[in-house]
């Protein structure tokens, strides 16, 4: 299972997240951020050439060293400055209330305790900052649900603890965030995979 985990699924997380159909919604996660931006779950850096010029600083975290690797080669060159950090976001190595922006896109869906993660991002953000995530999750058809349900469990084991069934949104509200934009709907895939929540939330 390790050499799985170390050589095989970075690889394969880098591909299936550099699907063109993601793109757009990288774009827009990643459009009219500032300052000093966090992003959760940064993976192989596939935002990094997305952020905007008023972004002066990128601190990402992810528990993978391959994929921060990878993500440290997609920088070099680019503006502006970004560090990488191994790590996980129930525990960031952040200060209080230290950065504008948080940004996790198909992050929360394989974070170990989501709550924690949420309750983390809301500790480092600033009282004005702005969290934007793109997740897939929990689908509103009974039917789908079901089979979301079903195959988490072994889905998970094969792919980096990803979770088919978590609902984004109430996960994000119940954390004491309060959702300023939220779309949603299906992408182009198997229905229990790709439904998507695409949002903005600030701390109440």
């Amino acid at each position: 299972m390790r050499l799985y985990e170390k050589h095989i699924l970075p690889r394969l997380t880098h591909l299936a997240m550099g699907q063109d159909q993601l793109l757009p919604y990288r774009r827009r996660a990643a459009s009219g951020l500032h300052g000093r931006v966090l992003e959760i779950g940064i993976g192989s850096g596939l935002n990094l050439a997305l952020y905007p010029e008023a972004v002066r600083q990128i601190i990402g975290v992810d528990p993978s060293p391959e994929l921060l690797s990878r993500a440290a080669q997609t920088s070099h060159g680019l503006m502006p400055a970004a560090e990488m950090i191994e790590g996980v976001a129930e525990a960031l190595p952040l200060e209080d209330r230290s950065v504008d922006c948080v940004v996790a896109t198909w992050a929360l869906c394989s974070v170990s305790e989501p709550e924690k993660a949420l309750a983390e991002i809301r500790r480092v953000l600033k009282p004005d900052g702005i969290f934007r995530f793109v997740e897939h999750g929990l689908a509103p058809e009974a039917r789908v649900r079901r089979w979301q349900r079903w195959l988490t469990p072994a889905w998970k084991r094969c792919a980096g603890n990803c979770h088919l069934d978590r609902p984004t949104n109430a996960l994000v509200e119940k954390s004491g965030f309060r959702i300023e934009r939220l779309y949603t709907g299906y992408a182009t895939g198997p229905r229990p995979f790709v439904f998507m929540y695409e949002g903005q939330a600030r701390l109440y």
